[in-house]
């Protein structure tokens, strides 16, 4: 007899200081992958020309 397959386990979110992983859902083949979301490490400043002396 056939058993069918149970749905993967959902596995919580990875949370870090720079990265967030989550499980994405299962594509046709049953393969589950994760998504990577990073944080930026530092801020970005428009620059500004010096004052001339």
């Amino acid at each position: 007899m056939s058993e069918q397959k149970q749905p993967p386990a959902k596995v919580p979110d990875g949370v870090t200081r720079y990265v967030t992983t989550r499980q994405m859902a299962p594509n046709e083949k049953g393969f589950v992958g994760f998504e990577t979301v990073w944080k930026p490490f530092q801020k970005e400043v428009p620059y500004k020309t010096p004052k001339k002396p």
